[in-house]
């Protein structure tokens, strides 16, 4: 345990927020949590509020690393004495705002995978990441309904729904296969919520992101999945309008087994990138495909035909590569997106989307998706849950990087993108694509249904009345 009372060094405003926290109150907690508790000028306060995304830093009254439930129930109760907002942080990938003057609670500590073979189960920390359950499910001949980044925290990426784009169209949501979570509410309560106890609670946390508490452990469902035909095929980015038209074929489809996306990408010219594609625009599509490696092949043979290939890196492959179909980027950078829900992409959604991205235009945006849903995505779950929106079979997602609180000065280019597709808008977003321009209620309500938005809220008023945890995906009580 660690705590100091120098603040000097720290900006006035947030120093004089930690000096309202009398000195005897802040031992109190420190002598309640085993690891460590930093203020604004402490040594390792800046490796407390650390976050993946660096275009939010984090700028909390106090930060709690947190060891233990007991610990994340010591800051939550502590939050609550002092009136303070509670912020929480794992990987750091999903920010929407600085968590200016509040306690943050980071789980970092909190990891962890226990498979359950016979079961199909995975029981994870709050902070364990998905390339650690994938490659501990795979030794089981088994596979969870990851993203398509390999170290984006299981649970954060879980209560925001998780749209898996390997598995989503074949099984759902990630959130509808939870079985129960333990989870640290407002009252600084350690609860389990499962379909027959707290069944409330257990229907907010699946799609409710962090508004009702702190995700301690979890446990879901894992699948019987071990390989798939998938990767990445790239073309120059003048090829868009042939690619994009099969694209729209593969879609047309509708075989869950299929999942494909397309995306216009700026990569830039250094060395992790491969050189075919440094420096250059290029339309990239993403192909994940559960049936035999023949039919695959088969299901891309009319992108192949289609003028030069950069790089062709779709092959049949083990569940443990998932990652390499997006290739996301896996070191910490200062991004920034926006994201919309789209009714449709037709013929004349493709054209709007080559000429607002495409070949010469002049953008600073870096990745621009079009991303297949619908599938086992737009079924109900035998136990439901506040995922909205599951009519839609397309999300937009568009994004950058820039310096530390750029958002405001990069929005105007993102938000051109989304306002040239916004014929085809849906309505909705997904929330765990909601970033730093959605932070506010109004706009996270459009990743909800009024139905179940007045519900959230509803479960808001009975869990969080003090409306706590407000800092991120909040929630309008």
């Amino acid at each position: 345990m660690q705590m100091s009372m120098k603040r000097g060094s720290f900006p006035g405003v947030l120093a004089g927020m930690t000096d309202d926290i009398d000195s005897v109150v802040l031992a109190g907690l420190v002598a309640q949590v085993d690891g460590p508790v930093v203020t604004p000028g402490d040594e390792g306060y800046a490796a407390e509020t650390f976050t993946w995304n660096l275009g939010f830093l984090q700028t909390p009254a106090v930060s709690v690393g947190a060891t233990s439930a007991a610990d994340v129930r010591a800051a939550v109760r502590f939050a609550a004495a002092q009136g303070l907002p509670v912020a929480v942080v794992a990987t750091g990938h999903g920010p929407m705002s600085a968590a200016d003057g509040a306690v943050l609670i980071n789980v970092r500590r909190l990891t962890g995978c226990v498979i359950d073979g016979q079961l199909r189960t995975a029981t994870v920390g709050a902070a364990t990441e998905w390339q650690d359950v994938v490659e501990a499910a795979a030794r089981e001949g088994l596979a969870p309904l990851v993203g398509s980044s390999p170290n984006v925290g299981v649970v954060g990426y879980t209560i925001g729904g998780g749209v898996s784009p390997l598995l989503g169209r074949s099984y759902g949501y990630a959130s509808d296969h939870v079985s129960s979570v333990e989870i640290v509410t407002p009252d600084g309560v350690l609860r389990t919520a499962a379909p027959d106890e707290e069944p409330g609670l257990f229907w907010a946390v699946r799609g409710g992101k962090s508004n009702f508490g702190v995700v301690t452990s979890m446990t879901f469902d894992l699948m019987p999945v071990t390989r798939f035909y998938g990767g990445g095929i790239y073309f120059s980015a003048e090829a868009a309008p042939a690619v994009l038209a099969e694209f729209r074929r593969l879609v047309a489809l509708d075989d869950e087994r299929l999942t494909v996306s397309f995306a216009f990408l700026r990569l830039p010219p250094l060395p992790f990138v491969p050189e075919p594609l440094r420096g250059r625009v290029t339309a990239h599509v993403r192909v994940a495909f559960l049936g035999a490696a023949a039919e695959g092949a088969d299901l891309v043979a009319g992108l192949r035909s289609i003028g030069e290939i950069l790089v062709d890196a779709c092959a049949e492959m083990p569940f443990t590569a998932f990652a390499s179909v997006h290739n996301d980027p896996v070191d910490p950078i200062p991004a920034y997106e926006r994201t919309a829900l789209l009714s449709s992409f037709p013929a004349q959604a493709a054209e709007a989307l080559v000429e607002a991205a495409g070949a010469g235009v002049d953008t600073p945006v870096l990745m621009v998706e079009v991303r297949q849903l619908g599938g086992a995505l737009a079924h109900e779950p035998a136990v439901s849950s506040a995922i909205s929106h599951r009519d839609a079979p397309f999300c937009l997602l568009v994004a950058t990087a820039g310096g530390p609180g750029e958002g405001d000065l990069l929005g105007a280019p993102l938000e051109a993108i989304l306002q040239a597709m916004k014929p085809w808008d849906h309505g909705g977003t997904l929330v765990n694509f909601q970033k730093d321009s959605d932070a506010a209620p109004d706009r996270v309500a459009t990743a909800y249904s009024p139905d179940t938005y007045k519900r959230l809220l509803d479960a808001k008023r009975q869990y969080d009345p003090l409306d706590l945890f407000r800092v991120n995906h909040t929630l309008s009580v």
